[in-house]
């Protein structure tokens, strides 16, 4: 009978272990200071803006797209991302980077675009009659 409920605990005891360690894993915030980025050292998502003027460089034999970011303060941040670029990275208004500041350099798993919605609304002049 004991064993029944020692195996019945371990399996509680395994289970809510798990629950935290994916609670803990999906319990990534937002943050638009870079500075604040940098200090974290945990796995965070940055948004902010493409600084076109720096553009961007890909290398396709590394498969690794670099570009820079900047926040709402104007702080800059270089980004590192293996894997292709984005579709719509050229026409995007904000950038989103999922991923961990390292030596300088955000290293990113995953990027995120918001572009300018056709949904928006038109403006329409007036007609003269």
């Amino acid at each position: 009978m004991k064993n029944k409920y020692l195996f019945g605990g371990a399996i509680i005891v395994v289970f809510l272990g798990v629950m935290i360690f994916l609670f803990t894993q999906t319990n990534i915030q937002y943050e638009s200071n870079f500075e604040k980025v940098a200090e974290s050292g945990k796995t965070i998502k940055a948004t902010g803006v493409w600084v076109k003027e720096k553009k961007y460089e890909y290398d396709k034999v590394n498969d690794l797209f670099t570009f820079y970011m900047k926040d709402s303060q104007g702080k800059e941040m270089c980004v590192k991302y293996h894997g292709s670029i984005p579709n719509n990275f050229e026409s995007s208004t904000s950038v989103v980077v999922t991923g961990k500041y390292e030596n300088g350099i955000f290293k990113a798993h995953e990027i995120l675009t918001k572009c300018p919605s056709k949904y928006q609304e038109q403006k329409v002049g007036k007609a003269n009659s």
